[in-house]
């Protein structure tokens, strides 16, 4: 299975559920996650906006580099959710 396999399996699953997902490009900065996952919540008026996730895909048992472990790092640090999936299975637990 190919990184790009686990996008497209991505895409249709947070499509079925009502989501969006976005490809990022980040001027000037390196390591940063290419996919943003926003799922629908309740109500965004009412406390509850859903639920949104920073996405770096790879190929099964492809690792993160360091560079960009130290900018997922940065994000956390700010409140963001950042994971790195690699298989079906982990796209499954993120929508979980």
């Amino acid at each position: 299975m190919r990184e790009r396999d686990i996008e497209q399996y991505l895409v249709r699953r947070v499509k079925e559920l009502g989501g969006e997902v976005r490809k990022v490009q980040w001027i000037g900065r390196r390591g940063a996650p290419d996919r943003l996952v926003m799922l629908p919540g309740i109500s965004a008026y009412h406390g509850d906006a859903g639920r949104a996730s920073w996405v770096e895909l790879k190929a099964p048992g492809v690792k993160a580099e360091p560079h960009q472990l130290r900018e997922h790092k940065r994000m956390r640090k700010m409140g963001q959710r950042v994971v790195v999936i690699d298989s079906i299975e982990g796209v499954e637990e993120l929508l979980a």
